[in-house]
Protein backbone atom coordinates (compact mmCIF):
# COMPACT_ATOMS: atom_id res chain seq x y z
CA UNK A 1 0.00 0.00 0.00
CA UNK A 2 1.55 3.26 -1.14
CA UNK A 3 1.28 5.26 2.06
CA UNK A 4 3.74 6.81 4.50
CA UNK A 5 3.95 5.25 7.95
CA UNK A 6 5.31 7.21 10.90
CA UNK A 7 4.49 7.93 14.51
CA UNK A 8 2.21 10.90 15.06
CA UNK A 9 1.68 13.12 18.08
CA UNK A 10 -1.74 13.72 19.59
CA UNK A 11 -1.69 17.33 18.40
CA UNK A 12 -0.86 16.59 14.76
CA UNK A 13 -3.53 18.22 12.56
CA UNK A 14 -4.94 16.69 9.41
CA UNK A 15 -3.56 18.41 6.32
CA UNK A 16 -3.52 17.00 2.83
CA UNK A 17 -0.44 17.78 0.77
CA UNK A 18 -0.92 21.30 -0.55
CA UNK A 19 -4.00 21.95 1.56
CA UNK A 20 -4.61 25.41 2.90
CA UNK A 21 -5.02 26.43 6.55
CA UNK A 22 -8.65 27.53 6.10
CA UNK A 23 -11.33 26.13 8.38
CA UNK A 24 -12.66 22.72 7.27
CA UNK A 25 -16.28 22.43 6.19
CA UNK A 26 -16.90 19.41 8.43
CA UNK A 27 -14.71 17.92 11.17
CA UNK A 28 -15.11 14.15 11.08
CA UNK A 29 -13.97 11.56 13.58
CA UNK A 30 -13.79 8.14 11.90
CA UNK A 31 -14.13 5.42 14.54
CA UNK A 32 -13.41 1.83 13.54
CA UNK A 33 -11.12 -1.06 14.39
CA UNK A 34 -11.16 -2.02 10.68
CA UNK A 35 -8.39 0.24 9.42
CA UNK A 36 -4.94 -0.20 7.84
CA UNK A 37 -1.96 0.14 10.15
CA UNK A 38 1.80 -0.27 10.07
CA UNK A 39 1.54 -3.95 11.06
CA UNK A 40 -1.19 -4.83 8.54
CA UNK A 41 -1.37 -2.19 5.76
CA UNK A 42 -4.12 -4.03 3.83
CA UNK A 43 -6.55 -4.37 6.77
CA UNK A 44 -9.79 -2.45 6.09
CA UNK A 45 -8.21 -0.54 3.20
CA UNK A 46 -11.69 0.19 1.79
CA UNK A 47 -12.50 2.26 4.90
CA UNK A 48 -9.20 4.11 4.53
CA UNK A 49 -10.10 4.99 0.95
CA UNK A 50 -13.59 6.16 1.90
CA UNK A 51 -12.23 8.30 4.74
CA UNK A 52 -9.61 9.95 2.55
CA UNK A 53 -12.13 10.78 -0.18
CA UNK A 54 -14.65 12.02 2.37
CA UNK A 55 -12.00 14.31 3.84
CA UNK A 56 -11.14 15.71 0.42
CA UNK A 57 -14.76 16.46 -0.39
CA UNK A 58 -15.57 20.13 0.26
CA UNK A 59 -12.31 20.46 2.26
CA UNK A 60 -13.55 18.44 5.20
CA UNK A 61 -11.09 17.27 7.84
CA UNK A 62 -10.87 13.75 9.20
CA UNK A 63 -9.06 12.05 12.04
CA UNK A 64 -9.20 8.34 12.84
CA UNK A 65 -9.53 6.46 16.10
CA UNK A 66 -8.84 2.76 15.50
CA UNK A 67 -8.96 0.95 18.88
CA UNK A 68 -6.84 -2.15 19.36
CA UNK A 69 -7.13 -4.77 22.08
CA UNK A 70 -4.91 -5.14 25.10
CA UNK A 71 -5.22 -8.55 26.71
CA UNK A 72 -3.15 -10.93 28.87
CA UNK A 73 0.09 -11.91 27.13
CA UNK A 74 -0.29 -15.56 28.10
CA UNK A 75 -3.28 -15.97 25.78
CA UNK A 76 -2.28 -17.59 22.43
CA UNK A 77 -3.72 -15.10 19.94
CA UNK A 78 -1.27 -14.19 17.18
CA UNK A 79 -3.62 -11.66 15.55
CA UNK A 80 -4.02 -9.55 18.69
CA UNK A 81 -0.41 -9.81 19.86
CA UNK A 82 0.73 -8.41 16.51
CA UNK A 83 -1.59 -5.42 16.93
CA UNK A 84 0.02 -4.80 20.31
CA UNK A 85 3.16 -3.58 18.52
CA UNK A 86 1.35 -0.54 17.14
CA UNK A 87 2.20 2.93 18.45
CA UNK A 88 -0.33 5.14 20.23
CA UNK A 89 -0.66 7.17 17.02
CA UNK A 90 0.68 7.02 13.49
CA UNK A 91 0.26 8.72 10.12
CA UNK A 92 -1.34 6.69 7.34
CA UNK A 93 -1.14 8.65 4.13
CA UNK A 94 -2.68 12.05 4.95
CA UNK A 95 -4.56 10.73 7.99
CA UNK A 96 -3.66 10.75 11.66
CA UNK A 97 -4.68 7.43 13.22
CA UNK A 98 -4.87 6.89 17.00
CA UNK A 99 -4.80 3.47 18.66
CA UNK A 100 -6.32 3.49 22.15
CA UNK A 101 -6.14 0.17 23.98
CA UNK A 102 -9.05 -1.74 25.47
CA UNK A 103 -9.28 -5.04 27.32
CA UNK A 104 -10.30 -8.10 25.32
CA UNK A 105 -10.31 -11.83 25.89
CA UNK A 106 -11.01 -13.28 22.40
CA UNK A 107 -14.42 -15.01 22.13
CA UNK A 108 -14.98 -15.07 25.91
CA UNK A 109 -15.56 -11.31 26.29
CA UNK A 110 -17.51 -10.75 23.06
CA UNK A 111 -20.72 -9.58 24.82
CA UNK A 112 -18.63 -6.95 26.67
CA UNK A 113 -16.54 -6.05 23.64
CA UNK A 114 -18.44 -2.85 22.83
CA UNK A 115 -18.41 -1.52 26.39
CA UNK A 116 -14.70 -2.29 26.76
CA UNK A 117 -13.96 -0.47 23.49
CA UNK A 118 -15.99 2.51 24.71
CA UNK A 119 -14.22 2.83 28.07
CA UNK A 120 -10.81 2.29 26.49
CA UNK A 121 -11.41 4.99 23.86
CA UNK A 122 -13.27 7.59 25.93
CA UNK A 123 -10.27 9.46 27.46
CA UNK A 124 -8.58 9.85 24.06
CA UNK A 125 -11.74 10.80 22.17
CA UNK A 126 -12.61 13.35 24.86
CA UNK A 127 -9.17 15.01 24.50
CA UNK A 128 -9.34 14.96 20.71
CA UNK A 129 -12.81 16.49 20.74
CA UNK A 130 -11.58 19.29 23.00
CA UNK A 131 -8.80 19.99 20.49
CA UNK A 132 -10.70 19.49 17.23
CA UNK A 133 -14.36 20.11 17.99
CA UNK A 134 -15.70 17.22 15.90
CA UNK A 135 -19.02 17.71 14.11
CA UNK A 136 -19.80 14.00 13.80
CA UNK A 137 -18.55 10.46 14.32
CA UNK A 138 -18.34 8.22 11.24
CA UNK A 139 -18.40 4.66 12.63
CA UNK A 140 -17.95 1.42 10.71
CA UNK A 141 -19.19 -2.04 11.74
CA UNK A 142 -22.29 -1.96 13.93
CA UNK A 143 -20.90 -4.08 16.76
CA UNK A 144 -18.70 -3.55 18.66
CA UNK A 145 -17.35 -0.44 16.92
CA UNK A 146 -20.68 1.26 16.19
CA UNK A 147 -22.00 0.45 19.66
CA UNK A 148 -18.96 2.12 21.26
CA UNK A 149 -19.19 5.08 18.85
CA UNK A 150 -22.84 5.77 19.66
CA UNK A 151 -22.00 5.67 23.39
CA UNK A 152 -19.14 8.11 22.77
CA UNK A 153 -21.42 10.38 20.77
CA UNK A 154 -24.02 10.45 23.54
CA UNK A 155 -21.37 11.13 26.17
CA UNK A 156 -19.77 14.01 24.25
CA UNK A 157 -22.82 15.35 22.44
CA UNK A 158 -21.64 14.40 18.94
CA UNK A 159 -23.99 12.79 16.39
CA UNK A 160 -22.81 9.31 15.33
CA UNK A 161 -23.48 7.78 11.90
CA UNK A 162 -23.00 4.01 11.74
CA UNK A 163 -22.25 1.96 8.62
CA UNK A 164 -23.14 -1.74 8.56
CA UNK A 165 -20.72 -3.86 6.59
CA UNK A 166 -22.16 -7.38 6.52
CA UNK A 167 -20.97 -9.75 9.23
CA UNK A 168 -22.08 -7.31 11.94
CA UNK A 169 -25.70 -7.77 10.81
CA UNK A 170 -25.73 -11.11 8.99
CA UNK A 171 -23.86 -13.00 11.71
CA UNK A 172 -23.51 -11.09 14.99
CA UNK A 173 -27.21 -10.27 15.22
CA UNK A 174 -27.95 -13.99 15.54
CA UNK A 175 -26.23 -14.17 18.96
CA UNK A 176 -28.71 -13.79 21.82
CA UNK A 177 -26.44 -11.59 23.95
CA UNK A 178 -25.27 -9.38 21.08
CA UNK A 179 -28.49 -8.91 19.11
CA UNK A 180 -29.95 -6.39 21.66
CA UNK A 181 -26.77 -4.26 21.38
CA UNK A 182 -26.96 -4.36 17.58
CA UNK A 183 -30.57 -3.18 17.79
CA UNK A 184 -29.73 -0.47 20.31
CA UNK A 185 -26.87 0.83 18.15
CA UNK A 186 -28.97 1.08 14.99
CA UNK A 187 -31.92 2.63 16.81
CA UNK A 188 -29.78 5.21 18.66
CA UNK A 189 -27.43 6.26 15.87
CA UNK A 190 -28.08 9.63 14.25
CA UNK A 191 -28.00 7.90 10.88
CA UNK A 192 -27.47 4.40 9.50
CA UNK A 193 -25.88 3.21 6.28
CA UNK A 194 -26.05 -0.25 4.71
CA UNK A 195 -23.69 -1.16 1.88
CA UNK A 196 -26.42 -2.94 -0.08
CA UNK A 197 -30.19 -3.12 -0.35
CA UNK A 198 -30.03 -6.72 0.87
CA UNK A 199 -28.20 -5.64 4.01
CA UNK A 200 -30.68 -2.81 4.50
CA UNK A 201 -33.53 -5.34 4.44
CA UNK A 202 -31.71 -7.49 7.00
CA UNK A 203 -31.14 -4.47 9.26
CA UNK A 204 -34.84 -3.64 9.04
CA UNK A 205 -35.71 -7.21 9.94
CA UNK A 206 -33.43 -7.14 12.98
CA UNK A 207 -33.94 -3.57 14.19
CA UNK A 208 -37.42 -2.52 13.06
CA UNK A 209 -39.11 -0.85 10.10
CA UNK A 210 -39.33 2.61 11.68
CA UNK A 211 -35.61 3.37 11.26
CA UNK A 212 -34.38 5.33 8.23
CA UNK A 213 -31.52 3.36 6.72
CA UNK A 214 -29.68 4.52 3.61
CA UNK A 215 -28.21 1.98 1.18
CA UNK A 216 -24.88 3.35 -0.08
CA UNK A 217 -22.71 0.75 -1.86
CA UNK A 218 -18.94 0.72 -1.55
CA UNK A 219 -17.15 2.53 -4.35
CA UNK A 220 -14.16 1.44 -6.42
CA UNK A 221 -10.87 3.32 -6.49
CA UNK A 222 -10.37 3.68 -10.26
CA UNK A 223 -6.87 5.06 -9.68
CA UNK A 224 -5.98 1.64 -8.29
CA UNK A 225 -8.20 -0.72 -10.31
CA UNK A 226 -8.44 -0.49 -14.09
CA UNK A 227 -8.41 -2.80 -17.06
CA UNK A 228 -5.10 -4.38 -18.01
CA UNK A 229 -4.59 -6.59 -21.07
CA UNK A 230 -4.45 -10.22 -19.93
CA UNK A 231 -1.13 -11.03 -21.58
CA UNK A 232 0.50 -7.91 -20.16
CA UNK A 233 -0.70 -8.72 -16.63
CA UNK A 234 0.50 -12.33 -16.85
CA UNK A 235 3.89 -11.26 -18.15
CA UNK A 236 4.25 -8.81 -15.24
CA UNK A 237 3.43 -11.62 -12.79
CA UNK A 238 5.56 -14.23 -14.51
CA UNK A 239 2.58 -16.46 -15.31
CA UNK A 240 1.91 -18.72 -18.26
CA UNK A 241 -0.07 -17.05 -21.03
CA UNK A 242 -1.80 -20.31 -21.94
CA UNK A 243 -3.06 -21.52 -18.55
CA UNK A 244 -6.64 -21.09 -17.40
CA UNK A 245 -6.41 -18.87 -14.38
CA UNK A 246 -8.94 -18.33 -11.57
CA UNK A 247 -8.46 -16.00 -8.61
CA UNK A 248 -10.35 -15.63 -5.35
CA UNK A 249 -9.77 -12.78 -2.91
CA UNK A 250 -11.01 -12.97 0.66
CA UNK A 251 -10.03 -13.82 4.22
CA UNK A 252 -9.51 -17.50 4.95
CA UNK A 253 -12.55 -17.76 7.19
CA UNK A 254 -15.46 -20.16 7.34
CA UNK A 255 -17.94 -17.70 5.84
CA UNK A 256 -15.91 -17.29 2.63
CA UNK A 257 -16.42 -20.99 1.82
CA UNK A 258 -13.13 -21.41 -0.05
CA UNK A 259 -13.39 -25.18 0.49
CA UNK A 260 -16.42 -25.16 -1.83
CA UNK A 261 -14.31 -23.62 -4.59
CA UNK A 262 -11.44 -26.06 -4.01
CA UNK A 263 -13.78 -29.04 -4.29
CA UNK A 264 -15.23 -27.57 -7.49
CA UNK A 265 -11.70 -27.35 -8.90
CA UNK A 266 -11.30 -31.08 -8.22
CA UNK A 267 -14.39 -31.72 -10.35
CA UNK A 268 -13.38 -29.61 -13.33
CA UNK A 269 -9.56 -29.92 -13.33
CA UNK A 270 -9.55 -33.19 -15.38
CA UNK A 271 -11.53 -31.41 -18.11
CA UNK A 272 -9.43 -28.20 -18.04
CA UNK A 273 -5.70 -28.82 -18.58
CA UNK A 274 -3.56 -26.02 -17.20
CA UNK A 275 -6.20 -24.86 -14.70
CA UNK A 276 -4.76 -22.79 -11.85
CA UNK A 277 -6.51 -21.29 -8.80
CA UNK A 278 -4.94 -18.62 -6.58
CA UNK A 279 -6.70 -17.77 -3.31
CA UNK A 280 -5.41 -14.54 -1.76
CA UNK A 281 -5.98 -13.93 1.93
CA UNK A 282 -5.16 -15.01 5.45
CA UNK A 283 -7.22 -16.36 8.31
CA UNK A 284 -7.91 -19.18 10.75
CA UNK A 285 -8.97 -21.66 8.04
CA UNK A 286 -5.57 -21.72 6.31
CA UNK A 287 -4.48 -25.01 7.89
CA UNK A 288 -7.72 -26.76 6.99
CA UNK A 289 -7.64 -25.49 3.41
CA UNK A 290 -4.02 -26.56 2.91
CA UNK A 291 -4.90 -30.01 4.24
CA UNK A 292 -7.88 -30.24 1.87
CA UNK A 293 -5.70 -29.28 -1.10
CA UNK A 294 -3.25 -32.05 -0.23
CA UNK A 295 -6.00 -34.64 0.34
CA UNK A 296 -7.59 -33.87 -3.04
CA UNK A 297 -4.25 -34.02 -4.84
CA UNK A 298 -4.47 -30.40 -6.00
CA UNK A 299 -1.12 -29.01 -4.84
CA UNK A 300 -0.16 -28.25 -8.46
CA UNK A 301 -3.48 -26.51 -9.22
CA UNK A 302 -4.48 -24.62 -6.03
CA UNK A 303 -2.22 -21.99 -4.44
CA UNK A 304 -2.63 -20.00 -1.22
CA UNK A 305 0.01 -17.23 -1.36
CA UNK A 306 -1.46 -15.31 1.59
CA UNK A 307 -2.15 -11.59 1.56
CA UNK A 308 -0.71 -9.39 -1.12
CA UNK A 309 -0.52 -5.57 -1.31
CA UNK A 310 -3.85 -4.09 -2.36
CA UNK A 311 -2.30 -2.35 -5.36
CA UNK A 312 -1.10 -5.73 -6.69
CA UNK A 313 -4.65 -7.08 -6.99
CA UNK A 314 -5.14 -5.16 -10.25
CA UNK A 315 -2.57 -7.33 -12.00
CA UNK A 316 -4.03 -10.57 -10.64
CA UNK A 317 -7.56 -9.61 -11.63
CA UNK A 318 -6.24 -8.56 -15.03
CA UNK A 319 -4.39 -11.86 -15.47
CA UNK A 320 -7.38 -14.01 -14.49
CA UNK A 321 -9.96 -15.49 -16.81
CA UNK A 322 -12.52 -15.42 -13.99
CA UNK A 323 -12.54 -14.25 -10.38
CA UNK A 324 -14.55 -16.31 -7.90
CA UNK A 325 -16.47 -15.59 -4.71
CA UNK A 326 -18.12 -18.54 -2.96
CA UNK A 327 -19.21 -16.85 0.27
CA UNK A 328 -22.10 -18.02 2.43
CA UNK A 329 -22.93 -14.39 3.27
CA UNK A 330 -21.82 -10.94 2.12
CA UNK A 331 -22.64 -7.27 2.42
CA UNK A 332 -21.16 -5.62 -0.66
CA UNK A 333 -17.97 -7.55 -1.57
CA UNK A 334 -15.26 -5.22 -2.80
CA UNK A 335 -13.49 -8.09 -4.56
CA UNK A 336 -16.40 -8.34 -7.00
CA UNK A 337 -16.52 -4.67 -7.99
CA UNK A 338 -12.73 -4.42 -8.11
CA UNK A 339 -12.59 -7.42 -10.44
CA UNK A 340 -15.20 -5.86 -12.71
CA UNK A 341 -13.29 -2.57 -12.73
CA UNK A 342 -10.33 -4.56 -14.06
CA UNK A 343 -12.50 -6.06 -16.81
CA UNK A 344 -12.62 -9.58 -15.32
CA UNK A 345 -15.99 -11.37 -15.09
CA UNK A 346 -17.06 -12.87 -11.77
CA UNK A 347 -18.53 -16.19 -10.72
CA UNK A 348 -20.20 -15.72 -7.33
CA UNK A 349 -22.77 -17.22 -5.01
CA UNK A 350 -26.18 -15.58 -4.88
CA UNK A 351 -25.79 -13.96 -1.44
CA UNK A 352 -26.14 -10.49 0.11
CA UNK A 353 -25.55 -7.61 -2.29
CA UNK A 354 -23.89 -9.77 -4.97
CA UNK A 355 -27.03 -9.97 -7.20
CA UNK A 356 -27.19 -6.15 -7.06
CA UNK A 357 -23.70 -6.03 -8.57
CA UNK A 358 -23.95 -8.90 -11.05
CA UNK A 359 -27.23 -7.68 -12.50
CA UNK A 360 -26.27 -8.63 -16.05
CA UNK A 361 -24.80 -11.84 -17.56
CA UNK A 362 -22.17 -9.62 -19.16
CA UNK A 363 -20.73 -9.00 -15.70
CA UNK A 364 -20.68 -12.55 -14.40
CA UNK A 365 -22.60 -15.60 -13.26
CA UNK A 366 -24.58 -16.18 -10.07
CA UNK A 367 -24.43 -19.74 -8.74
CA UNK A 368 -25.80 -21.72 -5.83
CA UNK A 369 -23.68 -23.03 -2.95
CA UNK A 370 -23.11 -26.36 -4.63
CA UNK A 371 -19.92 -27.91 -5.99
CA UNK A 372 -21.69 -28.97 -9.18
CA UNK A 373 -23.41 -25.65 -9.82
Amino acid sequence: MAVLWKNASLDLPFLEPGASDREPTLRILTFTSLFPNSVDPTFGVFIYQRTVHLARRSENSAEVVAPIPFFPKWLPAKRWSAAGRLPAAESIGPLTVHHPRYFLVPKVSMPLHGLSMYWGSLPLVRRLHALRGFDCIDAHFVYPDGFAAVLLGKKLGIPAIVSARGTDINSYSSYALIRPMVRWTVRNAEGCIAVSEALKEKMTEVCGTDIPIHAIPNGVDTERFWRTETGEAREALGLSKTSRLLVAVGSLTEGKRHELLIRAIQEIAPKCPGLQLYIFGEGPCRGGLEKLVRELGLVEQVHLPGKIPNEMLRLWFGAADISCLTSAREGWPNAVTESLACGTPVLATRVGGVPEILHSPELGILVEENVNR
